[in-house]
């Protein structure tokens, strides 16, 4: 039985046929399909590009002063 793994694609390539893998695709690729890709830099665990993701933005703890206009 094959194990495939999910990917996310960070830069757009060639899939065949005139198809192309987009930035932000996810796809489920064997390792020895996924090797080269990663190497290149143009495929990412899925799991990974998750746990990277930005926290969401905390709000400012102080306002900001806003400035008198004379």
């Amino acid at each position: 039985m094959s194990n495939r793994k999910n990917y996310t694609v960070l830069v757009a390539f060639p899939k065949g046929g005139g198809h192309w893998a987009k930035k932000g695709d996810t796809l489920e690729l064997l390792d020895v399909e996924a090797m080269a890709l990663r190497r290149a830099g143009r495929i990412k665990l899925t799991s990974e590009v998750t746990a990277e993701a930005p926290a969401a933005p905390v709000a400012e703890a102080t306002p900001k002063k806003a400035t008198a206009k004379e």
